[in-house]
């Protein structure tokens, strides 16, 4: 697939992103859509050569280690001799008290101060991984309950390479129950009719599907 994207000084910027950030994260800060180009273009032109001399480190230190556990086979349990290791080839220094630090901020979002929350980079076009990336984050019940045996794999409900559907609606009836058991609705309400759930001024909202009359409503 062909990424159409905009030349913006030296930069080439996938256009679905450039697109977002002019119009609908800039117009609330207050910052020109040439300032902020010009401010990206120049931190990528600054930091581009340290960077990669970070990779090229990493890529070294990985090539140690890889080569490390390639002859020391079955000794994995020598913690000792391992920091040692890890030390000589500096991928760890020693520190002392006074070298003890804490850093003070201000102005940053809720979501990096205060609570977990998604913060994995992931490419927004392809919504599975933006799904992977906020399962890993926050942990997913669904998921959990899908790869481990605390669902049967009896009535072909086998995890397999594929997606397995009657699998999947298994677990969906799993984790429903559960969360009737563990956190029930109130208004005799259950989480098996669950539409939708939602946080509207810190507290939280669920909409309901059910049927009177053959009619389908929503609460």
């Amino acid at each position: 697939m062909t990424i159409e994207r905009v030349r913006i000084g030296n930069l080439q910027i996938a256009k679905i992103l450039f697109d977002f950030v002019n119009e609908e994260v800039l117009p609330e800060t207050n910052i020109h859509r040439d300032t902020f180009w010009s401010g990206v273009e120049s931190i990528i032109t600054d930091l581009s050569p340290e960077n990669h001399k970070l990779l090229q480190k990493r890529d070294d230190l990985q090539v140690k280690i890889d080569q490390w556990h390639r002859t020391h086979q079955g000794k994995h349990t020598d913690i000792d001799a391992y920091k040692s290791f890890l030390f000589d080839i500096g991928y760890l220094s020693a520190r002392n008290d006074n070298e003890s630090f804490q850093i003070s901020t201000t102005n940053v979002d809720d979501e990096i101060a205060q609570q977990a929350a998604p913060q994995l980079v992931v490419p927004l076009m392809n919504a599975r991984f933006t799904l992977n990336a906020v399962n890993a984050r926050w942990g997913s019940l669904y998921d959990a309950l899908y790869g481990t045996d605390v669902i049967s794999e009896n009535d072909d409900c086998q995890r397999t390479k594929e997606y397995n559907e009657k699998r999947g609606q298994k677990v969906i009836t799993f984790a429903r129950q559960f969360l009737d058991q563990s956190i029930p609705l109130m208004d005799h309400c259950s989480h098996i009719d669950a539409m939708k759930y939602t946080i509207d001024n810190g507290e939280l909202k669920v909409r309901i599907l059910f049927t009177i009359n053959r009619r389908i409503e929503f609460k």
